[in-house]
């Protein structure tokens, strides 16, 4: 009879044990919350938040970097999270080297009344400003010398970032640095991140100076500290708008006034003589200057290329971009631009046959100078 009924024996036995074993956990369970009850009650948070942790100085996180901002770091009697490097509730701008004034000029900017075509002369609007501009293009700082060369603006001029920081160094007396963001040793970002980082400096506008002009590149000007960008080639208006609105505080208005110069399929006279602010003297410098240092840009870059040194080429082109675009030579412009693209492609290898057009280009136009010297 025993064994007729050991298998119903056997599973009570087994369901006792399960019902013993679930007790028992629970039992257990139920324990361990109540010690952890007693350390930490339960009406107080165990990660707390900005109001609980700093109860002497309210904590504002603003939404924006142009916000007005507080410091963050809390102090050590406010309380800390033991062994935690950083207060969980700080800003990121707050971190060493990345607060507002670091980002950008303490300088207050003001609104640029309308106004007709600028001129040369309307830069003496900013008779006494002081001007460092760091441009390693010895032809772009003829450019600007000889824009402002009678407008009675204290220019300053550094070949590249180092030689820009060294002059800081010695003398901070700037209203405004013209930083081109490409230059050797020490380049635009890197030296604008170092300025805004210097107290010293704060009260220096920084604007960008450069051929790169989408949205990207420039979001990355902003970010390392240059809070203005004026695309090269430079556009009178539009460095008249940026001086006005950080040195200046009365309205002006102005009239258009140019004279018609040469106009071939390479050379848009009226467009370089725009550029150099109406003065054909000074144009015809900026051309002859051209034909010195570029006429040999098309051997260069293919040495260049044969040697599979793009990131030479690729700078190379960058800075004939600049500077054919304040000539007026829109057409090789173009070209420039396709080559530069071109490069980055290894493997079709397409920049040869566009090699060979920007040569031909370059030929014509150096033609058209000469015509027109």
């Amino acid at each position: 009879m025993l064994n007729e009924y050991l298998y119903e024996i056997i599973s009570l036995i087994v369901l006792l044990t399960s019902i013993v074993i679930y007790f028992l956990t629970r039992r257990f369970h139920q324990e361990a919350e109540n010690n952890l009850n007693e350390i930490v009650p339960k009406n107080v948070k165990t990660i707390p938040d900005a109001d609980s942790y700093n109860q002497q100085k309210q904590v504002k996180v603003p939404t924006t970097v142009d916000e007005e901002e507080e410091v963050y770091t809390l102090r050590e009697e406010d309380g800390s999270f033991g062994h935690l490097d950083h207060n969980p509730f700080e800003h990121p701008l707050s971190a060493k080297g990345n607060s507002k004034k670091q980002l950008k000029s303490s300088r207050k900017k003001i609104p640029v009344p309308k106004h007709g075509k600028i001129r040369t002369e309307d830069f003496q609007d900013f008779a006494g400003v002081k001007l460092l501009v760091a441009e390693d293009n010895i032809i772009n700082q003829k450019v600007i010398s000889g824009l402002l060369k009678n407008s009675g603006i204290e220019i300053t001029m550094a070949d590249d970032g180092q030689v820009a920081l060294d002059i800081l160094e010695k003398n901070s007396n700037f209203d405004l640095i013209l930083m081109d963001a490409h230059m050797p040793r020490v380049d635009g970002f890197e030296a604008t991140r170092i300025i805004r980082n210097t107290p010293t400096y704060e009260d220096i506008v920084i604007v960008a100076l450069s051929g790169d002009i989408a949205v990207d590149d420039i979001r990355k000007m902003n970010e390392a500290g240059m809070q203005e960008h004026l695309e090269k080639p430079l556009k009178m208006d539009s460095f008249y708008d940026i001086l006005y609105a950080y040195t200046k505080d009365s309205s002006h208005t102005k009239v258009d006034s140019y004279k018609e110069v040469v106009q071939t399929k390479e050379l848009n006279g009226n467009k370089g003589l725009a550029i150099c602010g109406g003065d054909e003297n000074f144009y015809k410098d900026i051309l002859a200057e051209f034909t010195l240092s570029y006429s040999n840009t098309s051997n260069k870059l293919l040495e260049l290329l044969q040697n599979k040194n793009m990131l030479d080429a690729d700078a190379l082109l960058l800075d004939f971009i600049g500077i054919a675009g304040n000539i007026g030579a829109d057409t090789i412009k173009i070209i420039a631009l396709d080559l530069k693209e071109a490069i980055k492609d290894k493997e079709e290898k397409t920049y040869i046959t566009i090699l060979d057009d920007f040569d031909m280009h370059l030929e014509i136009l150096l033609k058209d100078i000469a015509a027109y010297r």
